[in-house]
């Protein structure tokens, strides 16, 4: 059995007038965004020199446009280069120049991230602009085939969230976008009748991969939210009769902060499925609206996925699947159960198919010949999977290494407590000292002492994992894609403007 593509998914939709794109108070079928699609990639082909890499920088939120750019890379064979509106200056250049981009493509809500750089030597299209309308309405008509591409094409570049360095550009075929959209509708039994909601950027492999590309592999219709608004879910789900939504990362908990009514179970969304989201969060979720919500553990590289069972503890990513270990960073050898060690895919490289332009990061990834996902997790006597943080996360505590998730998990018990992130602040001595940033809920004081008595009571938290300090903070830095930025964090220390609270360890 051949594998999909996204050339293939768009295939059925060619002639689809009953089912397509809602967003904002319009709908647009299927067929009609599939020669748009077709019009903005010969427009784009007549521009760009056929010679160097198709790469077409987009900077755009969540609007039919972004989605008709994926749509003519499906169809012809064009490379979108998702680029991040947070990103500005020289890092923003670095992402355009890195990825070989030959044109960027950038509406208007996102293109104030490119008026900070002086030297780009791309040319920039104002994807808005009656100019650029006129030059894709001159392609209009342009046939709409699907070109025939093999599973091994590249489709995308999406960039990592760069939480700890330079984002790196992966590496997505036609393949590893179509799968994913397959294995999600049969998943949850996805067909024309239904509607994908997605508001998690485009940009990023989550909206791609479990939003756009399942519309697609379910025949279905798809709902865009320019920016995910928590407000505004429950309201846009039942505006446009969503049954089916993605997440990635907090909007789960910001869902939920929202003010409860008697009616949020009354709603048509049979389905929710994301990465990272918090165990309570999950299961409130889903009782409060009705609906099955489904974790998955994950990266934009692919090298690892675990999925979580019926039988899964909560606050586990799922069993071990074959051929993934859990290994000492040091020596490489398997951790036994209750040991924190990085997680390595021992088969291969699973659906990593390399960075683009970066040979050194892509050897680093699979050195040794084995797939280094440079998460930390460790497993119990059972075999379930809990994650620990990043490797870059680690901390080195009186001698013993430790991992930031699992004391974020015991944080997150405080009823005052809505957000934190644990990491690590240079000891006066040596290694590492552990500091947690948190953010209150409305009206909450923090109490130290309180705090310490509540530490105090966790069985499951060593001395070793108590906070040295504790920054009470209003917000937390996160990307785009709502991930904590902790180095940022980090660099700061405890001279920084939020309150900071030492707290005596035992």
């Amino acid at each position: 059995m051949s594998l999909p593509t996204v050339a293939g998914l768009l295939t059925p939709l060619v002639e689809v007038d009953d089912r397509g794109v809602y967003f904002e108070d319009s709908f647009t079928s299927w067929r009609e965004h599939l020669r748009h699609g077709a019009a903005i990639a010969a427009a784009l082909r007549a521009r760009m020199d056929p010679a160097r890499p198709p790469h077409i920088g987009v900077l755009a939120q969540n609007t039919p446009f972004f989605s008709a750019v994926l749509v003519a890379a499906g169809l012809t064979g064009l490379v979108p280069v998702g680029l991040n509106p947070v990103r500005r200056g020289a890092a923003l250049r670095r992402d355009i120049t890195h990825a070989d981009c030959q044109v960027v493509l950038a509406d208007s809500a996102s293109a104030v991230a490119l008026g900070e750089i002086d030297d780009l030597r791309v040319p920039v299209i104002d994807a808005d602009s009656p100019e650029w309308a006129a030059e894709v309405a001159g392609h209009t008509g342009t046939p709409v085939r699907p070109y025939a591409a093999d599973p091994a094409d590249l489709f995308m570049l999406i960039y990592t969230s760069g939480t700890s360095g330079d984002p790196k550009a992966v590496k997505c075929s036609h393949g590893k976008v179509a799968i994913a959209g397959v294995t999600m509708a049969e998943r949850f039994s996805l067909g024309q009748s239904d509607v994908c909601y997605v508001s998690m950027p485009l940009f990023h492999s989550n909206a791609v991969l479990v939003g756009w590309a399942v519309a697609l592999a379910a025949q279905a219709s798809l709902a865009l939210r320019r920016k995910f608004s928590a407000s505004q879910f429950l309201p846009d789900v039942r505006r446009y009769g969503a049954t089916y939504a993605n997440y990635v990362g907090k909007p789960l908990s910001y869902i939920l902060a929202t003010p409860e009514r008697p009616d949020d179970a009354d709603n048509p969304l049979r389905a929710v499925y994301g990465n990272e989201g918090a165990p309570a969060d999950l299961e409130r979720f889903a009782r409060r609206f009705n609906t099955v919500v489904m974790d998955g553990f994950g990266s934009t590289e692919g090298g690892i996925a675990i999925a979580r069972t019926p039988d899964t503890p909560p606050a586990a990513l799922g069993p071990l699947p074959d051929g993934v270990q859990i290994v000492d960073v040091d020596t490489g050898e398997p951790c036994p159960p209750g040991v924190v060690g990085e997680l390595v895919n021992v088969a291969g490289p699973g659906r990593f198919e390399g960075y683009y332009n970066d040979p050194q990061a892509e050897a680093e990834r699979m050195r040794g010949g084995v797939y280094h996902s440079g998460d930390l997790a460790y497993r119990d006597e059972q075999g379930y999977v809990y994650f620990a943080g990043r490797l870059g996360d680690w901390m080195r505590v009186d001698g013993e290494n430790l991992g930031a998730a699992p004391i974020e998990r015991v944080l997150l018990r405080h009823p005052d407590i809505i957000e934190v992130a644990v990491y690590g602040i240079p000891a006066p001595d040596v290694g590492d000292q552990v500091m947690a940033a948190v953010v209150l809920t409305e009206g909450a004081r923090f109490d130290a002492e309180a705090f310490r008595a509540f530490l105090a009571d966790q069985p499951d938290l060593g001395p070793k994992q108590w906070p040295s300090y504790v920054r009470v903070a209003t917000s937390l830095p996160r990307t785009e894609t709502f991930k904590v930025i902790k180095r940022h964090l980090q660099a700061e220390g405890i001279d920084c403007a939020d309150p900071v609270h030492p707290i005596p360890r035992p």
